[in-house]
């Protein structure tokens, strides 16, 4: 039998600009670490810096915006879920699983990127 390929997912996490710089940094440097306890393993990291969201969210008009990439276990994903609906900082997050042959995301810009590939979502909050 072929090995089974270790899919590869995107974190989308938004931060909350009203906690401190090093809380940020601190939630950031947990995930990696619960990637790593997890077997996974972390593919890319795209910080995109503070942005203005679509919409309020919890009467925030921005957030910073971190994109993860990473292999991991369905274990590793309940963990990541669990451990980001219950910190403080975490406005928002999504972990999509990727389909083969989906494109790099797009580098931190102004403008909006172009359309990709759909992903199938995993969890969210």
């Amino acid at each position: 039998m072929p090995a089974v390929k270790t899919p590869t997912y995107d974190l989308m996490l938004l931060l909350s600009t009203e906690v401190p710089d090093e809380r940020r940094a601190e939630i950031l440097s947990r995930v990696e670490d619960a990637i790593g306890k997890g077997e996974g393993s972390v593919v890319s990291r795209h910080d995109w810096g503070v942005r203005n969201l679509a919409y309020e969210i919890r009467h925030r008009a921005d957030a910073e915006y971190h994109l993860l990439q990473f292999t991991g276990s369905p274990a590793l994903l309940e963990t990541l879920g669990h451990d980001l609906r219950i910190a403080d900082g975490v406005t928002r997050y999504r972990i999509i699983k990727l389909r083969e042959g989906t494109p790099l995301p797009p580098e931190a810009s102004l403008e909006p990127a172009a359309a990709t590939a759909p992903a199938e979502a995993s969890d969210s909050e």
